[in-house]
């Protein structure tokens, strides 16, 4: 049951079908480009070889080089590109091979792509969606693993997306690929083949809302991406101890929905914040701080962060499992406040 004040715009049908994230984002995409003949794809590998997560393929096949358009490795051009042709009327999607990546088109993203309709006083509007991954798991090395999403959801004028399930996935996406503002919509690398139930027809998720993954009442778990489903995990073992743990999926990072979090941190009066970055500058501090200005009256202990160790990520198997977060981890922080 979701606690969240807007709900999706439901599926015309009501009939539900099970999907892949990958699956989710890829119908959302085509269903979309299809909608709306201003959308194209731009990056690395999304054409001939159809993603490097097989997100777009077969897209080139049906609509063709002009609106699936394979770049060089060059993410500044990509993402600069992209804004240009955003600003003037496209609808432009770029991917970004990994958030790592984004480092380099950092310049676009933040300096023009985020300030373009401001410091234009709105006669232009950038409405541009650059879809990447984020996250550990996969043992591709420090460079490749990091997830610094919430690096990009400091500066305003930049939505940051990062979506747990193949519901919100297609349903964020489908809004995200609707805005007149830039949206970078962020898919944890691992969440590919998970599956989940997706609405027939069309329908979004509004941008900016939190959502109750699982209720319940001693303690709060604030997470997103595929930490939502590390303290899904977590909250299934300690309800088998008497321990009932709520799971809020934040869902965007820009806007945040602290209100949500605020709404179930009066109900349980504790509070863990489960991220798969490093702590510090975190998702975690920021809703720690936010807690603490908003109610600390209902705090019964200090608010707990689990995020990933201070490292850069390993590439051997058994030490990059054991730098990021887990269920055990979890329930540790959350026995430690009870």
């Amino acid at each position: 049951m979701s606690l969240s004040s807007t709900t999706a715009t439901p599926a015309a049908s009501g009939e539900k079908v099970i999907k892949t994230f990958r699956e989710a984002i890829s119908d959302a995409l085509w269903e979309e480009m299809e909608r709306d003949e201003r959308i194209f794809i731009m990056g690395e590998e999304v054409g001939v070889w159809g993603g490097t997560y097989a997100v777009t393929r077969g897209f080139i096949d049906h609509f063709g080089e002009k609106r699936v358009r394979d770049t060089p490795i060059a993410e500044q051009a990509i993402v600069g590109t992209a804004v240009g042709a955003a600003m003037n009327g496209l609808r432009p999607v770029a991917e970004i091979m990994t958030i790592n990546f984004a480092f380099l088109a950092f310049d676009a993203l933040i300096n023009h792509a985020a300030k373009a309709r401001y410091m234009f006083g709105g006669q232009f509007t950038v409405p541009l969606v650059v879809r990447t991954t984020t996250g550990g798991g996969r043992q591709l090395g420090a460079t490749h693993s990091h997830s610094p999403e919430h690096l990009f959801a400091h500066f305003p004028g930049l939505m940051v997306v990062v979506p747990s399930t193949p519901h919100d996935a297609k349903g964020m996406l489908k809004a995200a690929l609707r805005q007149d503002n830039p949206v970078m919509f962020v898919e944890h690398s691992t969440l590919y083949q998970t599956r989940g139930e997706v609405p027939v027809g069309d329908y979004t998720v509004p941008l900016g809302t939190a959502d109750v993954k699982r209720e319940g009442k001693d303690v709060t778990l604030v997470s997103y991406a595929k930490m939502v489903h590390v303290a899904l995990d977590a909250a299934k073992q300690l309800e088998k101890e008497g321990i009932s743990a709520e799971v809020v999926d934040l869902r965007s990072l820009r806007p945040l929905d602290i209100g949500l979090v605020i709404q179930s941190f009066k109900k349980t009066n504790r509070c863990v914040v489960v991220e798969e970055a490093h702590a510090l500058y975190g998702v975690g501090a920021e809703a720690a701080a936010r807690i603490q200005e908003e109610a600390f009256d209902w705090m019964d202990a200090p608010v707990k962060r689990v995020s990933t160790e201070d490292v850069p990520l390993p590439y051997s198997r058994e030490l990059e499992q054991s730098a990021l977060p887990n269920a055990q981890k979890v329930i540790r922080a959350v026995k430690e406040i009870l």
